[in-house]
């Protein structure tokens, strides 16, 4: 079955207006900053006070209106800015782990009992595959965010990853029965085959998951969803066992991450060790493969990923991508495009890039202006971890999940996302429970400029 892909051609003038609207709102809400800084008091509390543990609402810490937001109402942007400037106190990997040192007091603080599902959602459960390293409250968060009952959820944490991280992570699968730790663990070192080997591990062990899954998803700890579970689903379906990520022909530039043998060695910042380029040639990939690349971001359905576990064509791609740079982001857009695998993409398809694959929304700076909106977070290695400021526009494009998110860049917006998200699938839930209509506001609309 083909993949079918539904992406909107932007208008330059529209793009422009949109951005233009959204610096103007940016100007008037700094020029209230220092109006609300003196007006406003933020309390901030952190997952270990014990004021919190009974509290069902834990996740809204901040005095913020999220519809004001929605609608960027320029006081209470304003206000979402005085809380970013102050000094927040951060959620530690232990608070976390007394929080869920009691699974029923946690459960019942996190509304966990909460989350309604419908008989659609129920009959087409979803997987996710979390491979994450540090921030155990934002892997919380995440987890959160995409939790139902009748899901299932592999965790990966890295094996350098800090004592109390891996606490944190061992009791979020203690305290959630659709929740398990990987069966093999891995060390994972940046743009190495492990990363990829860390999905790997997952998608093994959710093969073998009672839960008869219909798509695994892979998320990464700066990742956040742009749809509440029920909308996910209705768009799934859509696919029709397709799959969707990016697959594109290699430049001559990123040819050379997988035509030449790449060696481990330390280096001198902030990876510490890297994969790195020899003049040593590789040989082409096993059974005349056609080489395309992509990212790491995937969304599967459990036909392909049953198909690759028992295919030697993909265990020899696989051990072939062993010495080159960064597998994770040529092993899927590759393997989708091979003749004959459940959702193939025909290699005489056109690329399927960024802009158009559903998987993330990726804002770089260089795209700022011409196509999106402008940063309101800020920036980091030419990519915006998103602020409050973009919480409409976020929802409103039509992907599935975000990147990136980070909490001490902007804890507004990922309590914003939480609150809508959640909203919508509660008013769903209950719309297809009883066929009432849902009210414009609640939803996120997919605009598709023709």
């Amino acid at each position: 079955m083909k993949i079918r892909f539904a992406f909107p051609s932007r208008l330059r003038k529209k793009n422009f207006i949109s951005s233009l609207s959204l610096l103007l709102v940016i100007c008037a809400f700094l020029l209230l900053f220092l109006k609300f800084t003196v007006k406003y008091s933020i309390t901030i509390e952190t997952y270990g006070s014990t004021a919190g543990y009974n509290d069902v609402e834990l996740l809204h810490r901040y005095n913020i209106d999220c519809n004001a937001i929605y609608e960027m109402e320029p006081a209470e942007l304003g206000k979402s800015l005085v809380i970013r400037k102050q000094v927040v106190v951060e959620e530690q990997d232990k608070s976390l782990v007394n929080l869920i040192s009691n699974c029923p007091r946690y459960l019942l603080s996190r509304g966990y009992g909460d989350v309604q599902v419908s008989e659609e959602e129920q009959a087409f459960p979803l997987a996710y595959s979390l491979v994450v390293h540090k921030s155990a409250s934002m892997v919380e968060k995440i987890l959160r965010a995409v939790y139902t009952p009748n899901n299932i959820y592999c965790i990966h944490y890295d094996l350098k990853s800090s004592e109390l991280f891996r606490e944190s992570m061992e009791g979020l699968a203690r305290c959630l029965p659709n929740v398990f730790i990987a069966s093999k663990l891995e060390a994972v070192t940046y743009a190495s085959i492990s990363r990829l080997n860390a999905d790997l591990n997952c998608l093994s062990d959710l093969i073998g998951s009672k839960v008869k899954w219909r798509y695994v998803i892979n998320l990464c700890g700066q990742d956040f969803p742009l749809r509440s579970n029920i909308e996910l689903v209705a768009d799934l379906k859509k696919l029709r066992g397709g799959n969707m990520m990016e697959t594109s022909r290699p430049s001559e530039y990123k040819k050379q991450r997988f035509s030449f043998h790449h060696e481990l060695q330390n280096v001198s910042f902030e990876y510490h060790r890297l994969p790195v380029k020899t003049n040593k040639a590789k040989g082409p990939p096993p059974h005349g493969i056609q080489m395309f690349i992509g990212s790491a971001y995937f969304v599967l359905s459990l036909e392909f990923v049953t198909y690759m576990n028992k295919s030697a064509l993909a265990k020899d791609f696989l051990m072939w991508s062993n010495d080159t740079y960064s597998p994770d982001e040529h092993f899927w857009a590759t393997l989708t495009r091979v003749p004959g695998v459940p959702g193939e993409v025909p290699r005489a398809q056109a690329d399927i890039t960024d802009l158009m694959s559903k998987t993330r929304l990726v804002k770089w700076n260089y795209l700022e202006g011409p196509l999106y909106p402008s940063c309101t977070g800020k920036h980091v290695r030419s990519v915006c971890i998103y602020g409050a400021g973009e919480l409409r526009w976020l929802l409103n494009y039509g992907s599935w999940f975000a990147n990136k998110v980070d909490a001490k860049v902007d804890p507004v917006l990922i309590q914003c996302l939480e609150d809508k998200l959640q909203e919508k699938q509660r008013l769903l839930v209950k719309a297809m429970k009883s066929q009432q209509k849902i009210p414009s506001s609640v939803l996120a609309v997919d605009v598709i400029l023709q």
